[in-house]
């Protein structure tokens, strides 16, 4: 294992901050009287986050910061809003930066000034204020810090109290420390330059001939994609995609909502919601149907529809369209599908489906905003609907009964384009066998069977004793963003990797690399 660096949470991570508190700013910079301890607690340790560079599980490196007051700076020369020539709203106090003397280099004090940009980014603090030893001013200055007071302290440890703003940060410095941030989540997706620029061009009225000749382009392109009858295009997520077909089989009989996940469980409560009359067949998360299983469900319901997710966002499972359609088609059930994570992924073909939702967003390519919805039959307006949930009201108007957006329109319709040259969704299915063998190799787990995976999202499930949510903060910390956040994902301690953004082959092998230092890490503890 190389320089690990991470948040220090541990117990044996606080003792050797101690100890390394003690020997710099006690033994080499005589800021505090010497203890026969040979070790140094913070006065404001409780309230600290320490940022920390680990090698062979020792402490060689840590900073620390803290926003509450007051700051050690406050007491020094009173607020130090008083003295700085701009306005704050969200300051931190950096502090305790030190490295072990006998392994002083550049990728420490670098690895430990990415972790703390990082971390300032995500806490959404707008400057920071530090006391930097009168040693290392130029340094500082470097770093793209301001002097803002004469100097404090001792004569034999004089400090210059500094500042940065995030707009300084942002603009001199964070290029020059190599900060970026490499997201491995399923939304929302690093879009395209020439996507970016199609969204900033000059808006137009939804009423317009031009809009609607784009928005039927669009409409076109979705059809030869996915090879359903028809579609519309809401102003919304994939949220109100799936709202509006809860309206739809509002109207029809019994049907059944097939879970395996979160995201079947909320398809559940779009149909709760809306009135909906339906039956749930529900197996553990993770796990597909069988072609088996869903036979016995239809005969034991004799439902006319049926509701699912295609990709199982949460858990990473790919459901079977082909078993669904085989067991329900000849028997003329009606299959409706949540395709919002599987559009754009895989091919997909909706030529005997009766209504499905999708999203501009994820693999397409585009910006969120825009939800789809596809449909194989003419739909009558309903006055006994919410209008905006009301499918037949698009139908009935052109596909635009409210305000749309032409941005969102020329964003979708450039992401499109690259559905007509090549078929991307084999490009993430590269990526995603890459990620997944490598995973394998080195002893992590992933959830869903490889045969019933979707490549857009891998679910890895953690032991108990590593917290998902400590990997996930530490690996964005180091600038590559997993999704762990989730509720559901916290509640089953699990992080996920999605190839759905393209990037460099070698970045993502060195995710890959410090995921699996960190989980060994964590493990060993």
């Amino acid at each position: 294992m190389g320089l690990l660096f991470k948040i220090a949470r541990s117990e044996e991570e606080m003792e050797q901050i101690h100890k390394l508190n003690y020997r710099t700013f006690v033994e080499e910079i005589p800021q505090h009287p010497k203890a026969e301890t040979e070790r140094r607690v913070d006065p404001f340790h409780a309230e600290n986050t320490y940022l920390i560079c680990l090698k062979n599980k020792e402490l060689i490196g840590m900073i620390a910061v803290r926003d509450k007051r007051p700051f050690s700076i406050d007491k020094k020369i009173g607020p130090v809003e008083e003295h700085l020539p701009f306005q704050v709203h969200l300051l931190c106090e950096i502090r305790l930066l030190a490295v072990d003397a006998n392994i002083r280099n550049g990728r420490v004090f670098l690895g430990l000034s990415q972790l703390l940009a990082n971390y300032c980014i995500k806490q959404g603090y707008d400057a920071a204020v530090i006391s930097g030893t009168t040693r290392q001013t130029k340094l500082y200055k470097q770093l793209g810090f301001t002097v803002f007071h004469d100097p404090v302290g001792t004569e034999d440890a004089q400090f210059h109290p500094m500042y940065i703003t995030r707009d300084t940060f942002e603009k001199l410095v964070s290029s020059r420390i190599g900060i970026s941030s490499n997201q491995y989540v399923p939304g929302p997706v690093r879009v395209a330059d020439e996507v970016n620029q199609a969204l900033m061009h000059p808006p137009i009225s939804h009423r317009s001939k031009a809009f609607f000749t784009l928005l039927n382009s669009v409409k076109e392109r979705l059809l030869r994609l996915t090879k359903a009858a028809n579609c519309q295009l809401l102003l919304g997520s994939g949220t109100l995609a799936n709202e509006v077909i809860a309206m739809q089989l509002k109207k029809l009989s019994n049907g059944v909502i097939f879970i395996n996940g979160e995201f079947g469980k909320r398809l559940q409560g779009h149909a709760i919601r809306a009135g909906v009359s339906f039956e749930s067949y529900e197996v553990p998360w993770g796990k597909s149907f069988t072609l088996e299983e869903i036979k016995e469900v239809i005969s034991e319901h004799n439902p006319e529809w049926v509701w699912f997710t295609h990709c199982e966002t949460s858990t990473g499972v790919l459901n079977s369209l082909e078993d669904i359609q085989e067991a329900c088609i000849k028997k003329g059930i009606k299959v409706c599908l949540d395709a919002i994570s599987s559009i754009g992924a895989v091919p997909l073909d909706l030529s005997n489906i009766y209504l499905a939702s999708g999203v501009s967003g994820k693999a397409l390519g585009s910006f969120s905003g825009l939800s789809i919805v596809f449909h194989q039959h003419y739909i009558k307006k309903d006055e006994t609907l919410p209008s905006y949930l009301d499918l037949g009201m698009y139908i009935d108007n052109d596909g635009v009964p409210f305000t749309h957006s032409s941005n969102l329109i020329s964003a979708l319709h450039r992401a499109l384009e690259a559905y007509e040259e090549d078929q991307p969704f084999e490009k993430i299915g590269r990526r995603y066998l890459h990620i997944r063998t490598f995973l394998e190799s080195h002893g992590i787990p992933v959830l869903s069977k490889l045969e019933h995976s979707c490549p857009i999202i891998m679910t890895i499930p953690l032991p108990t004793k590593i917290s998902s949510t400590f990997i996930g903060e530490d690996m964005e910390m180091n600038g590559y963003l997993l999704h762990y956040e989730s509720s559901y994902l916290k509640r089953n301690n699990w992080v996920q990797i999605s190839p759905i953004n393209k990037i460099e082959e070698r970045e993502t092998q060195r995710m890959l690399t410090m995921l699996s230092e960190l989980v060994t890490y964590y493990d060993s503890l």
